[in-house]
């Protein structure tokens, strides 16, 4: 039998990876998406979980950029409202860094350069009169409030990945890509410890590894200029600092950011850092440096002093940008360009992915599927993306409180806690992770707070967990709870699940 050829394989199992194979298999193409490890388990789910414009970016007047990602916002929490949701945030008016002027100047273009319509807008904050200042420093007295998003990012790389899979897609975790070679206008990828495939075009999403895939392919032109700047980015979870809803952004006097995010309830996140990273891909952590780094950010806003052994979780993530030349790794650009290289007769395109940002990774699929539609009749050019809801996210943005109402009504033995967890994590796919349970012992066994054999087994099942990490840390956060033995009680359950 001959070996079937897909239309597309897309190396890169995160967000810009997942994103072009959903755009892709809803085209009418045979997509198969590769991944070496988990999915979402690199950048993707080490982000600062914001869909945002990155109000930062209009001092370095990437003005197009942050004008794409404003309108990418609203766009995104549309299609996503399980996973995404609105956050206000306190940016408390440092003296002696940028004029109150400028900084509301900025905002002004903020709210206005990318087509808000449903997030409130700025205004400014007396913090003496207000509960957002409780918790700052005396001496700050005056901030501006302005929104931007909240999302899950691993979730959304998930649910890219589902519905990628919904449109015919293979997803193929643990499939480390070893080589890939053009001959006579077919790509034939070899992948450690499986059979090869054949592909007309590939699209290389690898992300920070962007380059190495490339160096491991034969038949394709080398560009000199390929480059890409690896800047990491670290951040620490602590114990709730505050008890207000807002999030804070904050200046230092070194020109840096950072945010301090409510966090899963009873944490606070903050982050980031901006450092060249030069290590190894593999094993990327939060230096004791940055993390004190951090600490002492903080501490020069807030009230509670916080140092390195308050520290709950740490993590770090290595951003591939676009090398523009510039000085500070905080000032790398975060847009994104395409390379397509193709063989003499003008096929067997390889697409390589270099930059983006979480906040535009859907437009950016888009894009580089229609650079490949140029070289494959197949994909249609339909732009269809824009308005089809995520899987579970088929709800207003303003549901997911209806929506907790009615399932907490149709399954009134299920905790409170749980059925809000449920709804940020799974929206209305919830309802067929509960199917016919009619008590909560219908859910199996209990491996602690709030996490039942039977969400276990919908995400080995129907999301591709493959271990107590992947449940623990990227379909959820319960890591933050979990005890050692609670982790390795999961952990036996799932290997148990997988021999079955």
């Amino acid at each position: 039998m001959s070996q079937p050829i897909f239309d597309l394989a897309v190396i890169g199992g995160g967000i810009n990876g997942a994103g072009i194979a959903r755009d892709a298999a809803g085209r009418g193409a045979k997509v198969v998406l590769l991944e070496r490890g988990d999915l979402a388990r690199g950048t993707s789910s080490a982000s600062t979980k914001l869909i945002h414009g990155g109000l930062r970016y209009l001092e370095h007047y990437e003005f197009a950029l942050v004008r794409e990602s404003l309108i990418e916002r609203e766009r995104l929490w549309a299609i996503a409202p399980h996973i995404i949701w609105p956050l206000r945030f306190i940016l408390p008016h440092q003296k002696g860094i940028r004029p109150a002027w400028l900084v509301r100047l900025g905002l002004f273009l903020y709210d206005h350069i990318g087509g808000r319509k449903l997030l409130p807008a700025t205004r400014t904050v007396k913090l003496a009169s207000e509960p957002a200042g409780k918790p700052l420093k005396p001496q700050f007295t005056t901030a501006f409030e302005y929104s931007d998003c909240w999302v899950d990012d691993a979730r959304l790389v998930i649910f890219n990945a589902m519905d990628a899979a919904q449109h015919g897609a293979e997803i193929r975790t643990h499939s480390e890509v070893t080589h890939i070679e053009r001959r006579d206008g077919i790509w034939h990828i070899e992948i450690a410890g499986q059979p090869p495939i054949k592909a007309r075009a590939v699209a290389n999403a690898a992300g920070p590894a962007v380059l190495e895939l490339l160096a491991r392919t034969t038949g394709r032109q080398r560009n000199a200029a390929e480059t890409i700047r690896l800047v990491r980015g670290s951040h620490i979870v602590v114990r709730k600092m505050f008890d207000t809803p807002q999030a804070y952004f904050c200046q230092n006097p070194d020109g840096r950011i950072f945010f301090a995010i409510p966090y899963e309830d009873d944490f606070t996140l903050i982050g980031t850092t901006d450092a060249d990273h030069k290590g190894s891909l593999d094993d990327i952590i939060a230096t004791p440096e940055e993390i004190d780094y951090i600490c002492e950010s903080a501490g020069a806003y807030f009230k509670q002093t916080i140092t390195a052994a308050d520290v709950i979780y740490a993590y770090a993530g290595v951003r591939p940008l676009v090398d523009d030349g510039s000085g500070k790794p905080e000032t790398a650009s975060r847009g994104y360009h395409f390379e397509v290289d193709v063989d003499a007769d003008g096929q067997a395109p390889i697409l390589s992915v270099f930059g983006g940002k979480i906040t535009t990774y859907r437009h950016l699929a888009e894009s580089a599927v229609k650079k490949l539609a140029g070289y494959m009749p197949i994909l249609d050019g339909r732009s269809w993306t824009l308005q089809q809801p995520l899987p579970g996210g088929d709800f207003p943005t303003d549901g997911a409180d209806n929506l907790a109402d009615e399932l907490q009504r149709a399954y009134p033995f299920l905790p409170a806690s749980l059925t809000h967890r449920w709804v940020r994590s799974y929206g209305t796919l919830t309802r067929s992770i509960l199917a016919d349970a009619h008590s909560i012992a219908d859910l199996g066994t209990h491996f602690g707070h709030g996490l039942y054999a039977r969400e276990v087994d919908y995400l080995i099942g129907k999301e591709w967990a493959r271990s107590a990490s992947d449940i623990l840390w990227r379909r959820s956060k319960l890591g933050l709870r979990f005890s050692a033995e609670e982790t390795q009680n999961l952990e036996s359950y799932v290997a148990g699940k997988l021999r079955e």
